[in-house]
């Protein structure tokens, strides 16, 4: 039977590796065959023919007619948008597409992650492929739209499968561990961590970033909300102790933190340190030293993936950006008294939590 070898499906993967070619550029004798060198092209068309690859009539649209923009889901997790990175990645999505002469066009898929809405999408013809984000282990997406050969980035890495390399990302692990040296250099004795529940990607990378520059100590999880973490830091700030500090996954968790600090009477950068992630209008709002994202090289690299430019993936380094929260000041009186934190040379502190 045409289109499959034996009981096996013939899909883009296999004519790639037939060809001895990548998979996107199966995808650009497909969709954009003016793109390919003819060599190449003329190598491809034949595998397709002696595999009897038939593709998808989603792609075969895409070869007929482009829409000129690029589809993204929005995050629609809650209904308060406090500290979402995502929010500011579109917005520099969008303008730099916009030099490109492309236009990215939002949608929101029910259920979160389904392809159902980009199968429509492209079948209506209003995409010519997809800019993915919140990649996760179990994500459907990219498998899917390199099966049916559509063309696409991810702002993040595609965790399920390590050779799709069509991605950029931020190194969550090696920006906190800059934010554990840069609380040590101040003097601040032991370093908690304040994460999202094992099972996201992204928050275990950052905690594994802690845990090697910190050696561990005391840690806990939150949800993403302010309440969660305000709760929680209960514990982990008798936990560290006064003249220690913690590292949160997110701005939102830290913001969690200060609440809490205040009231008790502490201050962040007085009496124990306190850093975030992301660098949010929140971060800057309330002297929050923060992990800034380079959304901007994120954007552009996502950009260059979909133009097919042979950038390949990319793992981009966060900026710490200081502010008061991590400088230590004079002690003062405070009407709620911590135990000291032990130096950090001598500590004997242990794990308090799972993240």
């Amino acid at each position: 039977m045409p289109g499959t070898r034996g009981s096996h499906r013939v899909t883009i993967v296999d004519v790639a590796r037939a060809a001895g070619v990548s998979r996107q550029t199966v995808s650009n004798v497909i969709n954009y065959p003016d793109r390919v060198a003819p060599a190449t092209l003329a190598t491809v068309e034949r595998h397709i023919a002696e595999l009897g690859f038939h593709p998808s009539r989603a792609a075969s649209l895409l070869r007929r007619e482009t829409a000129g923009a690029w589809g993204f889901e929005l995050d629609t997790l809650g209904t308060r948008r406090l500290g979402n990175i995502l929010d500011s990645f579109v917005v520099e999505l969008t303008a730099r597409a916009a030099v490109t002469g492309a236009h990215i066009m939002p949608f929101v898929a029910s259920p979160s992650m389904s392809v159902t809405d980009y199968r429509d999408l492209l079948a209506g013809r209003h995409v010519d492929g997809f800019v993915i984000a919140n990649t996760a282990h179990g994500d459907p997406r990219p498998a899917w739209l390199v099966e049916q050969g559509v063309p696409f980035a991810a702002f993040g890495r595609i965790w399920d499968d390590p050779t799709i390399e069509r991605y950029a990302d931020v190194d969550g692990g090696a920006g906190v561990r800059a934010a554990v040296r840069h609380l040590k250099q101040g003097g601040y004795g032991t370093i908690g961590f304040l994460g999202w529940p094992t099972g996201s990607p992204v928050g275990d990378d950052r905690r594994r970033g802690w845990l090697t520059e910190s050696g561990g100590g005391p840690e806990a999880t939150a949800y993403q909300e302010i309440d969660s973490a305000a709760r929680v830091a209960v514990d982990l700030v008798r936990q560290v102790g006064k003249g220690g500090a913690i590292v949160c996954a997110s701005d939102v968790l830290a913001a969690g933190v200060w609440r809490h600090l205040t009231e008790i009477g502490l201050v962040a950068g007085r009496d124990i340190g306190l850093v975030g992630f992301d660098d949010t209008d929140l971060a800057e709002t309330i002297g929050l030293t923060s992990l800034s994202q380079p959304l901007a090289a994120v954007a552009d690299h996502v950009l260059a993936l979909l133009a097919d430019e042979p950038v390949g993936a990319a793992l981009l380094t966060p900026e710490l950006v200081v502010r008061t929260s991590s400088i230590p000041q004079e002690p003062q009186v405070s009407s709620f008294d911590l135990p000291r934190s032990p130096d950090p040379a001598g500590s004997d502190q242990h794990p308090g939590g799972t993240a």
